[in-house]
């Protein structure tokens, strides 16, 4: 039954918000906190975590970065990942995946409202979204990025792409490290059953990129990927394996 009313409120959401966010961007609508774009999507990730029967836990609320854009980095292996951080987060974009931008109407609302899609398979494309992104960042909108692309099968952390944190360094935004622990119980990657279950967020404190150059993302990236991965293991004693070598990830965006 969950799995129903949860289809039946993506496609009922999707048709009412969908077009009131595209028609709000075309007539010039304010943006910021509290705007349409993300009064819609606050509504449509609240309303997937009711279908669902999610209820979330928020740890680190006062690391939540209200005056300035930030970078929230987040582990990644269940579609409710993202769902749960659109019903906090109080201004905010995501980093998709390119596929996700052909859905109908969907994909169009969610450009609309500010998503930026990247193409993983082309290098330099992605790059250049990560170029788009860092000016609305410096607006003063937060992204939400998941370093280690698509959905993983447990909760250990795998290595990290570089291209977010290139993203932090060009903004000079800090990165706040996110993570969150239940949502695998919820809905796992491949599978379309969906269970009711608590869903808890981790809001770390901020790690502050200005001054940074280019040539330090790697050095950003292993700080971040260490703090979420002691994070795991004291939390929820999820082990994770020695930091991967930057080295072997450099051509990975």
């Amino acid at each position: 039954m969950r799995t129903i009313l949860l289809l039946a409120t993506v496609l009922v959401m999707t048709a009412i918000l969908g077009p009131v966010v595209i028609i709000a961007r075309l007539f010039g609508a304010r943006e910021g906190e509290g705007s349409v774009a993300q009064r819609a999507m606050h509504l449509w990730a609240r309303s997937l975590n009711w279908a669902a029967g999610v209820k979330l836990r928020v740890h680190g609320a006062e690391h939540i970065e209200r005056n300035r854009g930030a970078i929230y980095v987040s582990n990644h292996v269940s579609w409710f990942d993202i769902f749960a951080i659109a019903s906090i987060l109080p201004r905010y974009s995501f980093i998709a995946k390119s596929e996700l931008r052909k859905i109908p109407l969907f994909g169009i609302a969610a450009e609309a409202a500010g998503i930026v899609f990247i193409d993983r398979d082309n290098r330099k494309s992605a790059f250049e979204s990560y170029k788009v992104a860092s000016l609305e960042v410096r607006r003063g909108r937060s992204v939400v990025v998941c370093p280690e692309g698509t959905r993983g099968r447990d909760y250990h952390l795998r290595p990290f792409k570089k291209g977010p944190f290139v993203l932090a360094i060009a903004a000079q935004a800090p990165v706040v490290p996110t993570v969150v622990h239940g949502t695998l119980d919820v809905m796992r990657k491949g599978s379309f059953l969906i269970r009711s279950g608590v869903v808890d967020v981790h809001f770390f404190e901020p790690i502050e990129t200005a001054g940074l150059s280019y040539e330090q993302r790697a050095e950003l990236m292993e700080r971040v990927w260490r703090r979420m991965a002691d994070a795991m293991r004291d939390l929820y004693a999820v082990g994770t394996n020695e930091f991967p070598i930057a080295r072997e990830h450099e051509r990975t965006a």
